[in-house]
């Protein structure tokens, strides 16, 4: 009795999907990051150019703010400076439970602080904003970084928004900080290695 012949095209198991295509929100913000990264080295961000200064409040122009009497930090309102960028703190707001809309919307591990700032490009050239650069400080000196995805969720169009010669924008940044923890101050950057300026927020 002849055996039937085998079929020479064996059935393969259906590939599983890799993690980067499961994972497509996490990897397109994982992408962004890097490229932000890479833009602020190449770019050489938080050097003195023209029409630019390092890590100070403003020292001239019509809206050049002086560094408040005995050596604290400039508060909210206050233009102040760091390399390319100037920027104002305009509003701070505190014990947030969630961000987002009912289908974006994420919640925090704490509760969310928004912060408010506009940001101007003061220098010649066009310069990346770069919203995982900036810093929150409570009053114990805890540095707390930005929530990534809370602040895109936040803010859609944000993201790492390049800043032509003297454009600027107004970006929300969200952080996540432990409930009942008030912030002091944040640490404002025009890039990832730039010395940054505070702004109190008390």
């Amino acid at each position: 009795m002849t055996q039937p012949p085998q079929n020479p095209y064996p059935q393969q198991p259906p590939a599983k999907k890799n993690w980067f295509l499961r994972h497509k929100i996490l990897t397109v913000l994982g992408a962004l990051i890097v490229i932000g990264v890479v833009l602020n080295l190449a770019g050489g961000g938080g050097k003195s150019g023209s029409g630019g200064a390092d890590s100070t409040t403003s020292q001239a122009g019509p809206n050049a703010e002086a560094p408040a009497e005995g050596g604290q930090a400039p508060g909210i309102g206050a233009a102040v400076r760091d390399g390319k960028f100037e920027f104002v703190v305009q509003n701070v707001e505190r014990g947030v439970t969630s961000v987002g809309d009912q289908f974006t919307s994420q919640t925090p591990q704490g509760e969310y602080v928004l912060v408010t700032v506009s940001v101007a490009n003061i220098g010649n050239e066009q310069q990346l904003f770069d919203t995982t650069s900036q810093k929150l400080v409570d009053a114990q000196g805890r540095e707390y970084s930005t929530d990534t995805v809370a602040t895109v969720t936040e803010d859609p169009n944000l993201g790492f928004s390049q800043i032509n010669p003297g454009n600027s924008l107004v970006a929300t940044l969200v952080f996540d900080i432990p409930s009942g923890v008030s912030p002091s101050e944040i640490e404002l950057h025009d890039s990832l290695f730039s010395g940054g300026v505070t702004v109190a927020l008390g």
